[in-house]
């Protein structure tokens, strides 16, 4: 609904945005601690998360289209993430000139785990909704990110 110009200014909490953000901002900064407390970022969750859907090796470059990050964020994301023991790097076999990348056995054990906090960090803010609310919730939330093709993972 409109509202006329000598209405004044619509209060913040009305608007959707405001609403979802502040929602957003307490689910993703909950999740943050809980993976801060397993010495993981949320970026670099994001990163674990999408090789290990991959059982074989993979490229930065493959992990950049598979995330929607650019792939110097990505590259940054797997130094960090070799520091830490949880990723393995290695020339890739078919040209030197190119890198391989896989998880290593201590990330393998380590995602499950995580993925973990997120399902509790999700039942913690979404389980007063019922069901149903949850599915039509997903499928708004889905039909506006298609919409506006939103594809990029977020991390912060």
């Amino acid at each position: 609904m409109k509202k006329n110009a000598t209405d004044g200014p619509s209060p913040l909490n009305s608007h959707l945005g405001y609403r979802m953000r502040l929602v957003s901002n307490a689910v993703s900064h909950a999740f943050a601690r809980k993976l801060a407390a397993s010495g993981v970022t949320v970026a670099e969750w994001v990163i674990l998360r999408e090789m290990s859907s991959r059982k074989e090796t993979t490229s930065p470059s493959v992990v950049a289209d598979m995330t929607g990050l650019t792939r110097g964020a990505v590259s940054k994301l797997i130094d960090r993430l070799r520091r830490k023991g949880l990723v393995a790097r290695s020339a890739s076999t078919g040209d030197r000139r190119y890198q391989d990348i896989e998880l290593t056995p201590k990330a393998a054990k380590l995602v499950p785990k995580l993925a973990g906090l997120a399902d509790e960090n999700d039942d913690f803010f979404f389980s007063p909704l019922t069901a149903a609310e949850r599915h039509t919730l997903r499928r708004l939330l889905t039909k506006l990110a298609e919409l506006h093709e939103l594809n990029t993972n977020p991390i912060e």
